[in-house]
């Protein structure tokens, strides 16, 4: 904790960076565990399941360590309650990428070609806006050295505003995706369609959280 102190120090918002570094590690396993999934490889599932859950523990750890040097008083350039929102909502994309890796685990499922075309859609759009987000994130050194203001703020609520798009590509997709799945309604167990629509809520999860992270940066940092 008191390396999170000292990074405050130089900045309030390198600690966020480095807690986001982490997400992006838990986020990047997903499509290595998918396709694992996609192929009934169970036992490299529960790998790559567990490669996540570790480093979404290790994610929690830091999340912990800088709202208690949050605590502690000091001063800061930005509000200490909006830095504490937006450290939240990045533990939230770990904690749904855990999510979505667990209920993969539960059991090996078939998936129709005109199924897993639109999943795999699903999935890169929701994992493009996690990474515009994760962008976002990065600038924000940029952001503070410009005083919030210039250039660099128009070119971040303009990446703000990519990741809003992004989410709801991701949405258009889901509903062509669930459309698909209730077709082949009868090619699944009650339990095998109840779990793909488990598997489906979580993932969508990702871009919506991507999409509120944004929002809450833009409105932290004011920008227009």
């Amino acid at each position: 904790m008191r390396t999170i102190a000292k990074l405050f120090g130089r900045s309030p918002f390198i600690p966020i960076q480095t807690h986001m570094d982490k997400i992006k590690q838990c986020v990047d396993l997903i499509n290595p565990l998918t396709d694992a999934f996609l192929i009934h490889d169970m036992a490299k599932v529960e790998q790559v399941a567990e490669e996540i859950s570790r480093l979404e523990h290790a994610a929690d750890e830091t999340k912990h360590d800088i709202q208690n040097a949050l605590r502690k008083g000091m001063f800061l350039a930005v509000d200490r309650s909006k830095l504490l929102d937006i450290i939240a909502i990045q533990d939230g994309l770990a904690g749904k990428t855990e999510n979505f890796a667990t209920l993969l685990t539960i059991k090996a499922l078939n998936c129709p070609d005109s199924i897993k075309d639109t999943f795999k859609s699903f999935l890169a759009k929701n994992l493009e806006a996690v990474a515009g987000v994760v962008e976002i994130v990065k600038r924000l050194d940029e952001l503070l050295e410009s005083s919030f203001g210039g250039a660099e703020a128009q070119q971040v609520a303009q990446m703000v505003h990519k990741v809003a798009v992004l989410e709801h590509e991701a949405d258009v997709i889901q509903r062509s995706l669930l459309k698909s799945i209730f077709a082949h309604e009868k090619d699944f167990s009650h339990g095998e369609f109840y779990l793909w629509l488990r598997i489906f809520k979580q993932a969508g999860e990702l871009a919506n959280l991507s999409e509120t992270l944004a929002n809450k940066i833009r409105s932290t940092l004011e920008l227009k």
